[in-house]
């Protein structure tokens, strides 16, 4: 053979080599093309809860990503704000799909841009993952094949403080909650259950400030008028603290008075109030420094590690929260929409409170919560006496969340 034809033989093979290695190469990174996840949050309007939340799944996809990711691809959250305000949300959710491409949506803090979001996830049939909102609405009356919530819904924890409430010798009942969504499910689901319970109770007086914008002295003289025997309040965040303030101060908080407050043991609201806090409130919260569980211990430690602070509810659930994204992409080996939705129908995943399933009956998970008491031990608000709530034992009868779902 000449030397100019084993040139060109030699050109061919470097050419065909050349093309093998870029396919190969194209191939590779085609495969390593991340998972998307547009999470939408309302970021700056509540900051107390969504910035430990944010934190929790930034840490948790590390840790994914560390290990090899999923199905060999990395873990990707576009994360936006959507200012407190449901026309944002909806806005932000049609960008991350059309021009983003995300292959899932999810988050959410607040309920009315929850059922907004799930609205929209219907609509463009679009897998949604409400990991915080607490609506029943999100995956009972307007619930779909779409949508899944992974936090306990305001009827599971309403119903667990219900039936604390109900071990109580109150009967007179008042009700303070902010009047959105949220509220008003929490306070249905709470007056179902405790009258369930104890058919003699009775509610004597109702406020409903507006969120974020209570007239502390307004509501409180108007528990006062009412002589309750016990209070339900569904505050949170800084209407929490005002109320607590003015309640202390105008002679409210009574030992002869039972209060029930839903997320008040919650870190982000309780311990914000320091030595002011209330004392022996039957609560829903998060007694991290107490929950001995191994795998959650392990959680503890890395996030004070990471970000030299202890975790928060948000954080909790921000990192089960990926937790979940994780099992269900496995399960479903792709992130086709249709494979995923089914992957999350009955998925069970380990998470570091145990495992936990979301029901295909109504999407909604069996993660729980932690029930208990707040006292302040050395100027620190903490929950004692607590237990976990599994959410399993709260769920009302099947067919009655059959006849409430729709959009199937």
């Amino acid at each position: 053979m000449t030397k100019s034809r084993l040139g060109r033989v030699g050109s061919r093979l470097a050419i065909a080599t050349s093309a093998l290695v870029l396919a190969a190469t194209m191939g590779v990174a085609q495969a390593a093309d991340p998972i998307r996840i547009g999470e939408i949050n309302s970021y700056t309007a509540l900051a107390d809860f969504t910035q430990p939340y944010k934190k929790g799944w930034e840490m948790a996809v590390e840790e994914v990503n560390a290990a090899g990711g999923v199905l060999g691809r990395p873990l990707e959250v576009i994360h936006r704000d959507d200012g407190g305000k449901p026309a944002n949300a909806v806005k932000i959710a049609e960008e991350l799909t059309s021009r983003e491409n995300v292959d899932l949506l999810a988050g959410t803090y607040f309920s009315h841009i929850g059922v907004a979001v799930t609205n929209y996830s219907q609509q463009r049939e679009k897998l949604f993952i409400a990991t915080e909102p607490m609506s029943d609405d999100i995956v009972w009356k307007q619930g779909h094949r779409y949508t899944f919530r992974l936090r306990p819904s305001t009827y599971l924890q309403s119903a667990m403080l219900a039936r604390e409430a109900a071990k109580q010798p109150a009967k007179r009942w008042a009700i303070v909650a902010p009047n959105y969504k949220f509220g008003q499910d929490a306070v249905a689901a709470f007056k179902k259950v405790l009258k369930e319970e104890r058919p003699d109770v009775e509610f004597v007086e109702e406020q409903w400030p507006a969120l974020f914008k209570i007239d502390p002295g307004a509501t409180v003289q108007a528990m006062l008028q009412a002589e309750p025997e016990g209070i339900y309040s569904a505050l949170f965040s800084r209407d929490l603290t005002a109320f607590v303030r003015e309640a202390e101060l105008r002679g409210l908080l009574r030992d002869d008075i039972t209060f029930v407050g839903l997320l008040t043991g919650e870190p982000e609201y309780l311990e914000p109030m320091g030595d002011e806090a209330p004392e022996n409130w039957i609560v829903t919260g998060y007694p991290y420094y107490g929950i001995d569980n191994p795998e959650h211990k392990r959680f503890i430690d890395d996030y004070q590690k990471k970000y030299n602070e202890a975790p928060r509810m948000g954080s909790l659930v921000g990192y089960v929260f990926i937790q979940a994204i994780k099992a269900m992409i496995e399960e479903a080996g792709s992130t086709d929409q249709e494979a995923m939705i089914q992957a999350m129908k009955d998925l069970t995943f380990p998470s570091i409170v145990g495992p936990i399933t979301f029901r295909g009956l109504d999407h909604q998970s069996t993660m729980g919560t932690w029930v208990g008491r707040t006292a302040v031990i050395d100027g620190m608000p903490q929950m004692v006496d607590w237990y976990y709530a599994e959410a399993e034992a709260y769920f009302p009868p099947d067919e009655e969340i059959k006849k409430l779902r729709s959009g199937e």
